[in-house]
């Protein structure tokens, strides 16, 4: 069925409930940002296969909302299609509640699935939809009617991670949120995001490609806590440990039934960022519902000293991985036939020779060439370039182990560049230094920081339309709130909290210059605690992150004295720290990649 038929008949089940409009989110019923295969209904009915977007059908027109990511990638996929792309934040670009307020007669009806809209998202559209007297219907999956050969749930098993590489124990992660419950004055605690689930109950899974979580949500209360999950997927081992700490198991879609019974004289804490309408729905109106973010959400992203003692080693050999790879592909490159998806699967390989490593943390980004302009390229069998000895590669890659998740980027030249290309690498290398090297006070966020990053390209006239960076979870989500590097708030986003000591964010600034190239480079980096005075607590930045960054793309002429100073330390540590995982060749090589410039 061709995306247009796809898009004719969910308007024909439209038609048979009223519908003027149908929502079609890329989420799942846990508001994730990488779902599993059942829930990619958006790709389904668009074709288009970015990670974020938004499809709206009306009578007479279809859309796609996307992010400045995925602009080339989207125009490229919906054509064709009938589908027209909205590009979100550029001027004249209507939100898509705008949007819907707009292509809505008076009286009309919007329809979407409830489970997949945040009930802060559907209580928005409530709100901006009453003046019109515009009817939801939120308990409809459309899209399930016209995909007949859509992929059951998941059904893999899940996994406990020990305490050895998470660092707390399931007991003592329930005490902490019962005393945030208790300080909140609740009784109950609904939890949806399934990141937040496997930090609480320490067991991770393979539901969702690249992040390692179980289908599942949690109620926790004062005494007890109520698991909702398919019990086949947790061991007897697992279901023992459970027990112990008083939690029952019940079938993953019993949450819907069991809210609507809640006493409706006790309090719940629901994050409405991430309950799904329909559950928020279900709640008596009666019971009073404290709306604050998840206290699981801080709490996963402060690393304690254990799992930043691991989160260091599945670095150490996700480096080694990566520099065996850079070796590969400087040595070989005109010697034998290397296209951007052959060099992606190089990559992975040679992760997966390391120890303890699960899966790849997101769907490798390799780009040549004009390719790398799009930030979230997805090379596939048609758009495969073979890479040749000129010109560079981007590419974005990262791993999860279980004793971290990591995220790199380095771009590498393949050949001889001219003088943009090493002016533009130049750049993008100076604004990672130069937030690399920031030393600051305690209560600085994220975008107070986001300039240093920016201001080589800035000064050029040059700007990147996407954040510096985002923060990462422990054998979690790669992109993880509450931290992140962005030059202004955007709040849907919610990577602007304060910087916490533990607290992991990526530094990757890029230029992309669309049909030329794009480049990016990347490490992860630690907040750590530094000196106190009596001006406040100074904090700065750990490098986590080891590999060479290509020194054959860099105009050190364009570079000052603490720059060169930086790379020259950050190139050390990766020998030092690399080195001794490499046979002799690749060791001799290394050390000519890391040399002092």
């Amino acid at each position: 069925m061709s995306i247009i038929d796809r898009v004719g008949k969910l308007r024909e089940y439209m038609n048979e409930h009223n519908m003027d409009a149908y929502i079609v989110p890329s989420s799942d019923n846990h508001q994730s940002e990488y779902v599993g295969e059942h829930f990619k209904c958006r790709e389904f009915i668009s074709g288009f296969t970015g990670s974020a977007g938004t499809v709206i059908v009306t009578k007479d027109e279809a859309g796609l909302w996307t992010d400045g990511r995925y602009f080339i990638q989207a125009e490229n996929q919906l054509k064709g299609t009938g589908i027209k792309l909205f590009k979100m934040g550029e001027e004249g670009v209507p939100t898509t509640d705008e949007y819907i307020c707009n292509c809505i007669k008076e009286g009309g009806v919007l329809g979407f699935d409830g489970r997949l809209i945040s009930a802060k998202e559907g209580m928005n559209l409530q709100r901006k939809l009453a003046h019109k007297n515009i009817n939801i219907k939120y308990d409809y999956d459309l899209v399930d009617k016209v995909w007949e050969d859509r992929p059951k749930l998941s059904e893999k098993k899940a996994f406990s991670l020990d305490v050895k590489y998470v660092g707390e124990t399931l007991s003592s992660k329930l005490s902490r949120v019962r005393e945030e419950m208790n300080k909140k004055n609740v009784v109950n605690h609904v939890i949806t995001a399934l990141d937040d689930i496997a930090w609480l109950f320490n067991i991770r899974g393979r539901d969702v490609l690249y992040t390692p979580v179980v289908l599942s949500y949690a109620l926790i209360t004062l005494e007890d806590a109520i698991l909702f999950i398919d019990e086949n997927k947790l061991s007897a081992e697992m279901l023992n440990e459970l027990s112990k700490e008083n939690v029952k198991i019940r079938p993953y879609n019993d949450i819907y039934e069991f809210v609507k019974n809640i006493d409706k004289n006790e309090k719940i804490l629901v994050d409405c960022t991430k309950v799904n309408y329909a559950i928020y729905n279900n709640i008596p109106n009666e019971v009073e519902k404290v709306d604050e973010f998840n206290p699981t959400l801080f709490f996963k992203a402060n690393k304690n000293e254990i799992e930043l003692e691991n989160i260091r080693k599945s670095h150490i050999k996700d480096g080694v991985a990566f520099t065996k790879f850079m070796y590969w592909l400087k040595t070989n490159i005109g010697k034998i036939e290397i296209s951007e998806v052959s060099a992606a699967k190089k990559l992975e390989d040679l992760r997966r020779e390391q120890e303890g490593f699960i899966e790849p943390s997101f769907s490798t980004i390799a780009g040549y060439k004009e390719h790398a302009a799009m930030m979230h390229y997805s090379a596939t069998k048609e758009s495969d370039y073979k890479l040749q000895p000129e010109h560079l590669f981007l590419i974005d890659s990262g791993g999860q182990y279980f004793d971290g998740t990591t995220d790199i980027t380095r771009t590498i030249a393949l050949g001889s560049l001219n003088d943009e290309l090493k002016l533009h690498f130049t750049a993008v290398l100076r604004g990672m230094i130069n937030l690399s090297m920031a030393k600051f006070l305690h209560g600085t966020r994220g975008y107070n920081l986001d300039i240093l990053a920016r201001t080589p390209m800035w000064n050029m006239g040059i700007d990147y339309k996407c954040g510096t960076g985002h923060g990462v979870g422990f054998v979690g989500a790669i992109h993880e709130a509450p931290n992140g590097f962005r030059w202004r708030i955007v709040p849907e986003r919610f990577d602007s909290a304060v910087l916490e000591e533990g607290m992991v964010t990526t530094n990757e600034p890029g230029i992309y210059i669309e049909g030329s190239h794009g480049i990016r480079i990347e490490n992860e980096l630690v907040v750590r605690k530094t000196d106190k005075n009596e001006y406040g607590q100074f904090m700065e930045f750990e490098v986590v992150t080891f590999a060479p960054i290509d020194l054959d793309a860099v105009n050190t002429d364009e570079m000052n004295k603490e720059e060169k100073a930086y790379l020259n330390y950050y190139h050390k540590l990766v020998y030092d720290k690399i080195s001794p995982f490499l046979n002799d060749e690749e060791k001799q090589w290394l050390k000519g990649y890391t040399r002092e410039v």
